[in-house]
């Protein structure tokens, strides 16, 4: 789906080049830290579709590799996806020899892994759902920032998932979406998907989220992030930092929903470089 659509349209694109993919990911097109990962792993299985010699298998690999990892360097499920891939391979190799049929092994390698990413996304997003859900109350109204839900992943979300799932078990939520400045993804994304699936919403501007704390309107806030370190920082959409400040003012539990593969466990803590962003 182009993101860049919607709400307006709903409006499809094939991605069957590198160059289609590292732009859809550039442009906004598909976006959110799982559904990054996951396009990038096709899209190295595109780069290598018609290699015949292991040389150039790798050569273009790495070629690949290396453009896409730029299209969102924010993202660390983008670089953990293709490494992923690449690493698979690269052991493979190490264990055999090449040659015609060797390469046609690593291209269906290369494909059943980038599938098996995508599942693992699903898999972990519905498992986000039902851990989340007992911590939203019957009742309460809930915010959140950004864009997390299904056209950030596989499919489910992550910080919406624990919404979508609590509604499927019967609880009665009231959700609050900032609007999310500059790109409005909590407006033209967020408003979207909860409508989809009729739950009910207020979309907000940015600045009124202190407001309805102090109306007593919020008893949760749930988010979702492009990376985490090991000391439990978290990157996330601009104005995130601000939810939190404001949430821990008004004594509101503040959570975020992301997937093992958005842990960044190399960084002990976020630079200011990440956290702009």
């Amino acid at each position: 789906i182009d993101q860049t659509r919607l709400p307006r349209e709903l409006v499809e694109i094939d991605c069957r080049d590198v160059a289609t993919v590292w732009s859809a990911i550039r442009q906004l097109q598909v976006r959110g830290a799982p559904a990054i990962g996951i396009a990038a792993a096709y899209g190295l299985c595109l780069a290598v579709q018609s290699c015949g010699e292991e040389s150039e298998f790798f050569s273009k690999l790495y070629a690949a590799r290396d453009y896409l990892a730029g299209s969102r360097p924010t993202a660390v499920n983008l670089g953990w996806a293709l490494n992923r891939l690449v690493g698979l391979v690269e052991s493979m190799r190490a264990a055999s020899t090449g040659g015609q049929h060797r390469v046609d092994e690593l291209r269906q390698a290369m494909w059943c892994e980038a599938t098996r990413i995508h599942e693992e996304d699903r898999v972990m997003c519905h498992a986000i759902g039902a851990w989340g859900e007992p911590l939203l109350v019957d009742g309460s109204g809930v915010l959140t920032h950004c864009n997390a839900g299904g056209l950030a992943t596989s499919g489910y979300g992550t910080a919406l998932a624990v919404i979508f799932t609590a509604c499927e078990r019967g609880k009665s939520l009231h959700v609050y979406v900032d609007e999310t400045r500059p790109l409005l993804q909590g407006a033209r994304l967020t408003a979207w998907e909860l409508q989809q699936r009729r739950i009910p919403a207020t979309l907000l501007c940015d600045s009124m989220a202190a407001q309805v704390m102090r109306e007593g309107r919020v008893q949760a806030v749930i988010v979702g992030a492009d990376r985490i370190a090991a000391n439990g920082d978290t990157a996330n959409k601009i104005g995130t930092y601000g939810l939190a400040v404001l949430a821990s003012a008004h004594r509101i539990p503040f959570f975020v929903a992301a997937p093992s593969s958005t842990f960044d466990l190399r960084s002990e803590e976020h630079t200011s470089e990440l956290q702009s962003h």
